[in-house]
């Protein structure tokens, strides 16, 4: 992988980036996405933001290489410090747990003024990210999932909106996606069978572990998942 070719997870990330944006690409490694984003007519301006002193270096080389320092900066930082509000349009946060992703997105919150698109790639978690899209009012517009060297992933596009426009069955829903539980792509179907029989193993040992609080509490919460991906799977 490089800045003219990105993985297919990273190109299908920057295939939602809108025409003409100025992009905030955040745990960005060696810069490919915003120097491959840029390259390809996608972006106006970018920055690729680290917090760790050697991909920082990395990105830095790499905008060089490509003769691009008038146009993308490499910042260190902590998720959205690299940015100040209304500096750019679009936000790309790929490769992390679901969990950093909202926690990025929670402690960056004043800095989302002027971000017109989020594009959100939980490597997994993605339940959580749609949490807190709903809770701060962001619509997700469009979702993928694709498999890339036998691991499965999710891309979650959101802009603000309606968060609850896209959910028929929110519960269901925050868990599976809305946009790719109507879809139901084999790839989807792949993710939640391997899923079902790893939460359905859980129960067994559960069971034979005998009752206690914590072990019906989980128990519960893993039957409620599991009869919502049977439901989907249909």
């Amino acid at each position: 992988m490089n800045e003219e070719k990105l993985s297919k997870r990273l190109e299908t990330v920057a295939s939602y980036i809108p025409k003409g944006a100025i992009l905030a690409d955040i745990g960005s490694d060696h810069a490919y996405l915003p120097c491959y984003a840029f390259l390809n007519g996608m972006i106006s301006k970018g920055i690729a933001g680290e917090v760790a002193e050697g991909p920082l270096q990395s990105a830095k080389k790499q905008i060089s290489k490509n003769q691009l320092d008038l146009k993308l900066e490499a910042r260190k930082g902590d998720g959205l410090e690299v940015i100040q509000p209304n500096e750019v349009t679009c936000i790309t946060i790929a490769g992390m747990g679901g969990s950093l992703i909202r926690s990025i997105l929670e402690n960056g919150k004043s800095k989302l003024p002027g971000v017109k698109r989020l594009i959100l790639q939980p490597n997994i978690g993605a339940s959580t990210v749609r949490e807190w899209l709903i809770e701060n009012e962001w619509e997700l517009i469009a979702e993928e999932i694709l498999e890339e060297d036998k691991k499965i992933y999710e891309i979650l596009v959101a802009e603000k909106g309606n968060p609850l426009k896209p959910y028929q069955n929110k519960e269901q829903e925050l868990l599976l996606g809305p946009f790719l539980v109507k879809e139901k792509s084999q790839t989807f179907k792949k993710k939640w069978v391997q899923e079902l029989k790893h939460w359905e193993k859980i129960v067994a040992q559960l069971d034979a572990a005998g009752e206690s609080p914590e072990n019906r509490s989980r128990k519960e919460e893993l039957e409620q998942k599991i009869t919502f991906v049977r439901e989907a799977l249909i």
